[in-house]
């Protein structure tokens, strides 16, 4: 069956990886100090991080509208759609409104839309499960049942070094910010069950903070053997690569894949910040 997988540019996927198993990406617009930027491939993401720690301002962003998804549903038996959790954004909605539209004139068209529950690096490991179970030459139904199944069971966690753009955006409140920054507590969070954040642990201090995600991790890979170990950074290779070696020290994954975050990502878990997902 011919496929086509879509998903937001929430989804970071390292280069490597996007070569064997492609997919669509459909771009954010991000605000920087009033100015547009599309969260796409030609974006310089270094130099957009330094210009969101340089602002003053609030930044935020924009999610794609249905028609953004519309134009990429024609030339396969089948489009599944990867978004950032519904609880974060309206891109599922979006996504979920284009199919309804292509649908009407379509109706023998497969399209399905996966709210992630998650973001950044899990959406990428969602779109490498499409393509795994494509391969097998399974039905779209078993497909989306499986995947479906293998969302419920993705752990994402991630620290950001710095809270400014979760406060700014209304994520955490300016009371519990303001208490973690004179306390220096960085918070280790992650989805809940429907895809809204909320703190999973705590710690004082940066170092701290990594290590008990490095804790969490080991607690928490059943089956271990067989998943792939996610790692996303904002501008921090260093940590990334640390964490990847504390990791393996103690849990042995089928693989443990690093990437820079794109646009999206970055301007939420702000600068310096890491997320894994597996």
């Amino acid at each position: 069956m011919s496929i086509k997988i879509i998903a937001d540019s929430s989804c970071d996927m390292p280069k490597e990886l996007r070569q064997e198993n492609p997919f669509v990406s459909v771009p954010f617009k991000l605000y920087i100090d009033e100015e547009e930027i599309i969260d796409d491939e030609q974006l310089d993401v270094i130099s957009f991080i330094d210009k969101m720690v340089k602002s003053t301002g609030v930044p935020r962003s924009a999610c794609p509208a249905p028609n953004d998804f519309l134009i990429d549903f024609s030339g396969v038996n089948a489009c599944y759609v990867v978004a950032i959790s519904s609880r974060l954004s309206g891109t599922y909605n979006s996504a979920e409104l284009a199919k309804t539209m292509y649908l009407e004139e379509n109706p023998n068209k497969l399209i399905h839309v996966f709210d992630s529950k998650s973001a950044s690096i899990a959406e990428a490991l969602i779109v490498l499960k499409i393509h795994e179970l494509n391969q097998l030459k399974i039905s779209h139904a078993d497909i989306v049942d499986q995947v479906t199944q293998y969302i419920s069971e993705m752990k994402t966690y991630f620290v950001s070094e710095s809270l400014d753009n979760l406060i700014k955006n209304g994520r955490i409140s300016k009371l519990k910010g303001a208490i973690a920054n004179v306390l220096n507590i960085k918070p280790i969070m992650g989805p809940d069950e429907d895809g809204e954040i909320k703190l999973i642990d705590k710690a004082r201090g940066t170092a701290k903070a990594f290590q008990t995600m490095t804790d969490l991790i080991v607690e928490n890979a059943q089956n271990a053997e067989n998943r792939i170990l996610a790692i996303s950074h904002v501008n921090n290779l260093e940590r990334a690569t640390w964490l990847k070696e504390e990791i393996e020290k103690k849990c042995q994954f089928k693989q443990i894949v690093i990437v820079q975050t794109g646009g999206l990502s970055s301007l939420y878990c702000d600068n310096h910040g890491i997320i894994l997902a597996f």
